[in-house]
């Protein structure tokens, strides 16, 4: 594996043949390394990429294993994985062969993360995405089998949700003076709808005569673009209040010059993380997230009897997702049962 010097330039460089996935031969040539080590380590990460050996290093497949994802899922959850393998995985494992990682590396990690105090639910998420990046180099790479798996997981998912009811949402809204949080927290509240969906809606996506609101893209805040919305169930009418369609209008109103196809809401989250601190300090109840509105909304659908079955066509989800998630807040009905076998027990 040479590496060559350019008297020119005064740096190093790199020129190798290679066979790529189709059996073809190809020169590769790759100029202006200051070392000649350097041109020497990117001739060698860039055939571990191609041979896609279990001898790589856990950096390659990570490359090649991110490259492959960023075709398959949405921007958001890419932008998860990279934020937890750049910044809790792969200082870790970077330059280790993934062929010689351990169930006990595994483990060692594992309890360096835990004793770093993350909640369960971070450190679960941390392992699930650490086991699909094995599992992926085990279906495509020839890797043995996945250390992960005997290493066991870390931290559990939590079914714990916080939400405001209505009398403490009431309490709260009354101190929100901005309009623009105020119209915003009120659509949040009132329909479920998740916060990227609210931020990409256009005044074109609501009806006036009908009281609906379409919902049909999402927008990503951390990069700035409009995009599907999470699922094929997001793709929603959404019937409204008559009276938060009119609060909506009156906001849109003061908005000068917006056109149809404009977006409603341009400012961050920060703007409504803001109002619900104040807001909540001022009425006394705890403080949630924006994205609890949509859990509050959801409380308040089976407070008033609703089904799940129309709650996840209302916020663009699953009846097993309702069930899942908010299943232990529907009221019990076993004793509305065993009073039923009661009455039809015929006396002895």
């Amino acid at each position: 594996m040479p590496a060559y010097y350019d008297e020119k330039t005064k740096t190093w460089f790199c020129k190798f043949y290679y066979t790529d996935y189709t059996g073809v031969r190809k020169q590769k040539k790759k100029r202006g390394f200051k070392l000649q080590r350097e041109a020497k380590e990117w001739e060698r990460a860039f055939l571990e990429k191609q041979q896609g050996t279990p001898d790589m290093t856990f950096q390659a497949l990570y490359d090649i294993y991110m490259e492959d994802m960023e075709h398959r899922l949405r921007p958001n959850t890419t932008n998860t994985k990279k934020s937890v393998f750049e910044n809790r995985i792969l200082p870790h494992f970077k330059e280790k062969p993934i062929n010689s990682i351990t169930p006990a590396d595994i483990r060692a990690w594992q309890n360096i993360q835990i004793a770093a105090g993350y909640s369960d639910s971070y450190l679960c998420r941390m392992h699930g995405i650490m086991s699909a990046l094995f599992n992926y180099a085990v279906t495509y790479y020839n890797l043995p089998s996945n250390p992960c798996a005997k290493a066991g997981r870390m931290g559990k998912h939590t079914h714990l949700i916080n939400f405001w009811t209505l009398d403490q949402y009431n309490r709260f809204i009354q101190h929100i003076e901005d309009i623009r949080a105020k119209t915003a927290l009120d659509l949040l509240f009132y329909s479920g709808m998740r916060f990227g969906e609210m931020m990409a809606l256009t005044l074109g996506d609501i009806d006036l005569a009908a009281n609906t609101i379409s919902i049909t893209k999402t927008f990503h805040q951390s990069m700035h673009t409009i995009g599907p919305p999470k699922t094929e169930n997001s793709v929603r009418c959404i019937a409204m209040p008559p009276s938060i369609i009119g609060e909506i209008l009156t906001y849109t109103s003061k908005i000068y010059g917006i056109n149809p196809h404009d977006r409603i809401f341009t400012f961050t989250n920060s703007l409504l993380r803001g109002n619900i601190k104040r807001g909540t300090e001022k009425a006394g109840i705890p403080r949630i997230r924006i994205h609890d509105l949509r859990h509050s909304h959801v409380s308040l659908l089976i407070e008033l009897g609703f089904s799940p079955h129309l709650i996840a066509e209302r916020i663009g989800d699953t009846v097993q997702m309702v069930n899942n998630t908010y299943g232990h807040l529907y009221p019990s009905k076993h004793e509305e049962v065993a009073d039923k076998l009661n009455q039809i027990i015929v006396p002895k």
